[in-house]
C-alpha cells in the first residue's frame, strides 16, 4: 500500500455540477452527488453513488485489478437492449484508508459509455449530445417499462367515439 504525496499526489473533490452517464442512448446514471477523483498525470475519473446508477443493467464479473494507492477494483460489464460493455464499470469495494470516500463508488470508462457534466438543465457544450438529444433520452423508457421523466402530453386530442 502506498500513500499518495508530492510524488503521485491524488485528490478527491465533490462535482461542481451534476454528472451523467448515457450508454446506448439511456442514462444509466445521474446524480449531484459525484466525487471527482485526480491522479498524478491521469485524466480525471468520475465517480458515482451507487443509489443514482441504474445497477440492474449491470453484472459483476471476475476480473479484478490492483492499484497500490487505492487497492482491489472489481468490475461490471454493462446489458442493456441486447448491447454490451465488457468490464466498462469498476469500483473499489475495500479501498486503502486514504481513499475511503470512493468506498462502493463506480467510475466508468470514457471509451464505452458516454460521461458529461450537467448544468442545471443544459448538457456541456463540449460534449457531442444537444440538448434536445437529452431531453429525448430523459423521455425514452428506462428498461423498466417506464419512462425515466414524466411523459410528454399528447400532441393531438383524443379521438371521441361518444359522438
Amino acid at each position: 500500500m502506498k500513500i499518495p504525496g508530492p510524488d503521485h499526489p491524488i485528490t478527491i473533490t465533490p462535482g461542481k455540477t451534476r454528472w451523467r452517464v448515457v450508454f446506448e442512448n439511456h442514462v444509466i446514471a445521474d446524480t449531484g452527488d459525484a466525487l471527482v477523483l485526480e491522479e498524478a498525470g491521469y485524466k480525471p475519473v468520475v465517480y458515482f453513488p451507487r443509489e443514482n446508477v441504474s445497477m440492474e443493467y449491470f453484472s459483476k464479473t471476475d476480473r479484478s485489478t490492483h492499484c497500490p494507492y487505492k487497492g482491489d477494483a472489481s468490475y461490471f460489464t454493462i446489458l442493456m437492449d441486447g448491447h454490451f460493455a465488457d468490464n466498462a464499470v469498476w469500483s473499489y469495494e475495500e479501498p486503502f484508508p486514504a481513499m475511503e470516500q470512493i468506498r462502493g463508488r463506480l467510475a466508468f470508462y470514457p471509451d464505452k459509455v458516454d460521461i458529461y457534466a450537467v448544468e442545471d438543465d443544459i448538457v456541456d457544450p463540449a460534449h457531442h449530445h444537444t440538448k434536445l438529444i437529452d431531453e429525448v433520452i430523459q423521455h425514452t423508457d428506462s428498461g423498466s417499462g417506464s419512462s425515466q421523466k414524466i411523459h410528454w402530453p399528447p400532441t393531438e386530442e383524443p379521438i371521441r367515439t361518444d359522438l
